[in-house]
């Protein structure tokens, strides 16, 4: 396609010029929308709009779905331009430019008014036209063009820093983690330094040039995209007896002493389901295997033969949703000497760690997957995993060595 790009307010104008200077502002297909417009964007896309709604609020049509598939959802500095200098022309001065050639203005008469020096005009027009020919947005979008600067992503030119950073992600570990446990690996050598936001654009936004996209499966949502989560609401019968989380002892509510856990079921195909025990100080975690059904009986019989080997000050407490596998909660109380609590409907945050844990387990067990096929061993395998992987909440510490401290100082 060819088109002839021009101000509407240039019509008569246009009319002066001969047929070899209006050649000059003819340009192969479509121009590129301005960088504010992109910018505009993108602040609306950081600010929590949906894609469509920020593209709409920018000025910009269907093109932002593609501008968000090259940025892999990523809503970071990288994923989108940012502010141009002001030492830089905008667009609106360019088109005051074009308006003062078109009123035959000098150079210096266009400057003054921009409160730019004359040369700084010269030069513009000398590179994105001619005093005939100068057309704004073309103008802008050939100083755009001429401005990018390609760079290599740091995990594209470190072979060494790209292999350790792969190799973690390949274990499972999550961008954060390589992050802060390369400066633990590495004190010494600052150029094995990545930031988690890297490692998610080197992974999520096409044309980077380092790590392989195949790894966005090997992160917690397997997404190649990032989007929002929901969780559906579910109702809830009640459950007689219950002890609502409210009265739970406030040294379960700030952490300070191990012995408090959170649990719940992950759920999958055909009724299939794994349970989940997470202790609220060291974030270890405990899974229930369920091979036949998650009925009460069932989930009593499996949490009370995982909490057998526990020592006692390890067995304080257990906060639970309103679902009905706890119905016998009284029997659990009853064999392991737990105090049993459930949370308010509605409220999966008073079980925060759980629920961290469950998002964890879907890079194992993904939604919609059949989880009877997976036997004990398979089980401790993934929670002896999840066990020896760093977290931050815990200084970077595994749950297993949070743990092994914590009994070690009440032995002590």
């Amino acid at each position: 396609m060819i088109m002839v790009s021009y101000l509407g307010g240039f019509n008569r104008s246009l009319q002066r010029f001969s047929l070899m200077e209006v050649v000059v502002v003819v340009r192969r297909g479509r121009l590129p929308l301005p960088r504010s417009v992109r910018v505009a964007f993108w602040d609306g896309v950081r600010a929590g709009l949906p894609v469509a709604d920020a593209g709409l609020a920018a000025g910009a049509g269907r093109t932002v779905w593609e501008w968000f598939r090259r940025a892999g959802g990523v809503k970071a500095n990288g994923a989108g331009p940012g502010l141009v200098s002001e030492r830089y022309l905008s667009l609106a001065e360019r088109e005051e430019i074009a308006l003062g050639l078109a009123r035959e203005e000098s150079f210096a008469q266009i400057g003054r008014r921009l409160g730019r020096p004359a040369s700084t005009v010269s030069r513009e027009v000398e590179r994105n036209g001619t005093r005939r020919g100068y057309r704004a947005v073309a103008a802008q979008a050939q100083a755009e063009a001429r401005a990018a600067r390609p760079k290599t992503a740091k995990l594209a030119g470190n072979e060494r820093l790209r292999g350790w950073v792969q190799a973690r992600l390949e274990e499972h570990w999550s961008p954060e983690q390589v992050s802060a446990m390369l400066e633990a690996e590495f004190p010494d050598e600052p150029e094995m330094r990545v930031s988690h936001e890297t490692i998610y654009q080197s992974v999520y936004v096409q044309g980077r040039g380092a790590l392989r996209r195949e790894l966005a499966a090997c992160l917690r949502t397997g997404r190649a995209l990032r989007k929002p989560r929901r969780v559906a609401d579910q109702r809830r019968g009640r459950i007689k007896g219950m002890v609502m989380i409210c009265e739970r002892p406030a040294e379960a509510e700030d952490r300070a002493v191990p012995g408090h856990w959170e649990g719940d079921l992950v759920i999958g195909a055909r009724s299939s389901a794994i349970g989940t025990l997470v202790e609220r100080s060291t974030r270890f975690v405990i899974l229930l295997h369920l091979p036949g059904r998650h009925d009460a009986a069932a989930v009593a019989e499996a949490m009370t033969e995982a909490m057998a080997g526990l020592p006692v000050a390890l067995r304080r407490s257990l906060a639970w949703d309103q679902g009905k596998e706890m119905a016998s909660h009284a029997q659990v109380a009853a064999a392991t000497g737990l105090e049993i609590y459930f949370c308010d409907p509605h409220s999966p945050w008073q079980r925060g760690s759980n629920e961290n844990t469950n998002g964890l387990l879907r890079q194992y067990f993904p939604k919609g997957s059949d989880l009877s096929v997976h036997d004990r061993g398979e089980l401790d395998r993934v929670a002896a995993q999840l066990n020896s992987r760093p977290r931050k909440t815990l200084g970077w510490k595994t749950p297993a060595q949070a743990l092994n401290q914590a009994l070690a100082q009440a032995a002590a």
